[in-house]
């Protein structure tokens, strides 16, 4: 019985070193840890962005004299609303918000819609000139935009659109930037298989474009959408020059006109930027995530 269990012991001990042995999860040390110092730096960097944004509300709630305070005043007082009632009653504040809403969704959502079919054709079609073509577009970012503002103006004035909101949407329908953009986000994730096999199904390059194209690069549009409406909503110098009726301003415009010819009330132009401002931060705190998801979709499918 004994040499029985002798040669039973060896062969248990060689069919347990024969079975595979399930690998050990790994422990996280330190090494997979994000350093202190990181942290520390990321926390400087947002304060240091947040804080201009913070002393403009102070200065509108405390008034010009938070400005020419020794010490410096750095905690907000109770005259925000008394500032901001005065900001509505001086200009016509709610009116330029409603405009620069329009003008600048309306941008925003064509802008995104014709760079992707632009994108789409530069990179997926082809058509005679198309490299040519796709280097004129890169070349106009070359260009200062203040240099397009003559021709621009010339246009408008033809088209008899001056004091108009269409003189601000139309020219921004379309940038290089835009294109170029969805170009590359199009070249990358929609496959010519895919192309390939719609087409044999029947499908026209619209229907590919917007059935397969387009959904794949949604969140791209999304990006740029929202980089556009930005741009649009911050923009001065063109809204300027082809808008003369108060009712037609912009907020960037009716800020201008919270500053005299030769005095500036601080606490009326920091409380009209302060709410000028505001509109962004909310679109960026609801829609923040899905704009870094979009970039760094783009970045590692890149």
């Amino acid at each position: 019985m004994s040499d029985v269990i002798d040669q039973a012991v060896p062969q248990v001990g060689q069919e347990a070193l024969a079975r595979p042995q399930k690998p050990r999860p790994k422990r996280r040390g330190r090494a997979g840890r994000v350093p202190w110092p990181v942290y520390l730096m990321l926390i400087i960097a947002v304060l240091i962005s947040v804080f201009p944004l913070y002393y403009m509300f102070v200065i509108a709630s405390v008034g010009a004299s938070a400005v020419t305070s020794m010490p410096p005043r750095l905690y907000p007082g109770l005259n925000f609303f008394e500032i901001a009632g005065k900001v509505f009653d001086t200009v016509p504040f709610f009116q330029s918000l409603v405009n620069s809403v329009i003008v600048s969704l309306a941008i925003a959502v064509i802008a995104s819609l014709l760079c992707a079919l632009a994108g789409f054709a530069f990179a997926k079609l082809q058509f005679p000139g198309r490299n040519a073509l796709f280097l004129i577009v890169l070349l106009t970012m070359t260009v200062p935009a203040q240099l397009s503002v003559i021709p621009q103006y010339l246009i408008i004035s033809w088209l008899d659109w001056v004091d108009t909101l269409q003189a601000i949407i139309v020219p921004g329908l379309a940038s290089a930037f835009g294109i170029f953009w969805m170009r590359q986000h199009m070249a990358t994730t929609l496959s010519d298989e895919l192309m390939q096999a719609a087409r044999i199904d029947g499908a026209n390059s619209w229907q590919i474009f917007w059935r397969i194209g387009f959904p794949v690069v949604r969140p791209a549009a999304f990006v740029l959408g929202l980089i556009t409406f930005t741009a649009v909503w911050n923009d001065f110098m063109w809204p300027f020059i082809v808008l003369k009726s108060p009712e037609l301003f912009t907020v960037q415009i009716v800020l201008k006109q919270l500053q005299a010819n030769r005095t500036i009330d601080l606490a009326l132009t920091m409380g009209g930027s302060f709410m000028a401002t505001l509109p962004l931060l909310i679109v960026f705190f609801f829609v923040g995530k899905r704009m870094v998801a979009g970039i760094m979709d783009g970045a590692f499918k890149g």
